[in-house]
């Protein structure tokens, strides 16, 4: 099995770079390290890399980065592939701090890029906006959740958090209660993605950051069930939708089987399960009826 330590960057394409490059730098708060051959790397203050946009004739989401252990034998890990039935292919020096790459496609149709040689990159500039610590989750529409659950529990060492009934699956590759989410839905496409803030008093401002740059908050702020963390919704310039979130449930032991214990937990100890679709929020509104627009 590979064994997938966290989650590294998503990859965007989209129609105006120039608008997309304002998103990030004056809302998001990502600083822009590095520009390649139409490709634009963004990272966090600390120099984690967490954004890489290029141009496309429309805007998605066309790949996910992941990091394995240091001393990860790649070889091996084409071999696992190779047994899959999955083509990879290596890459070397795909983008600024990282060594190598292995990328295949995942059942949906995202490409999956494999590394573990990386390094942090040079943020000197003094940032506007937000200011994520950073990239937390992505969350994908698919025909079929579970399938595509037991895909990266199998090859790449995923476990499962909770269920949302049969619809909507939350997935850990480390401490945080979740790296990628799948839900059901009738096209392959993100849901949304989602970037860790230091505490509640950084979601304040950025309810406010959101509110000068008219970027309306869509949701929140509230907390959730499945993960417990406090959150807020927005959508960005290509009509993505961003959650920005902190106090995300940690999963300290593995072998414990329960999450970190807090006074705010349905469930004590809170342990992974099926939560009912009807539970709604701890506390906050019930996301708006557009709010799974196409």
């Amino acid at each position: 099995m590979i064994k997938v330590r966290r989650i590294g960057h998503a990859t965007f394409e989209t129609p105006d770079l120039g608008r997309a490059i304002d998103y990030y730098t004056q809302t998001n708060g990502l600083v822009l390290a590095a520009k390649d051959n139409g490709r634009v790397f963004l990272a966090t203050r600390t120099g984690l890399l967490a954004v890489q946009l290029e141009r496309g004739s429309q805007p998605r989401c066309t790949r996910l980065s992941f990091e394995v252990a240091p001393d990860a034998n790649f070889a091996e890990i084409r071999k696992q592939l190779a047994e899959e039935g999955i083509t990879c292919d290596e890459r070397q020096g795909p983008c600024p701090g990282i060594a190598k790459t292995l990328s295949f496609p995942d059942p949906k149709g995202t490409t999956i890029e494999l590394f573990s040689q990386w390094g942090f990159l040079e943020t000197q500039a003094n940032p506007a906006g937000i200011g994520p610590l950073k990239l937390g989750h992505v969350a994908f529409f698919c025909s079929d959740p579970a399938k595509i659950a037991e895909f990266y529990q199998r090859l790449l060492g995923f476990r499962v958090s909770d269920w949302i009934d049969d619809f909507f699956v939350f997935l850990r590759c480390n401490t945080d209660h979740h790296s990628v989410n799948f839900i059901k839905g009738e096209r392959a496409r993100m849901h949304h993605i989602a970037f860790e803030l230091r505490d509640t008093s950084h979601i304040i401002d950025a309810c406010d950051v959101l509110a000068r740059s008219e970027f309306p908050v869509v949701w929140g702020p509230l907390r959730f069930g499945p993960g417990h963390n406090i959150a807020i919704f927005h959508r960005d310039h290509d009509g993505h939708t961003v959650e920005l979130y902190t106090d995300l449930d940690q999963m300290k032991d593995e072998a414990l089987g329960y999450f970190d214990p807090r006074p705010w937990h349905r469930d004590r100890p809170q342990r992974p399960k099926t939560w009912k679709r009807q539970d709604g929020p701890i506390w906050g509104m019930p996301p708006p009826a557009d709010f799974l627009r196409t």
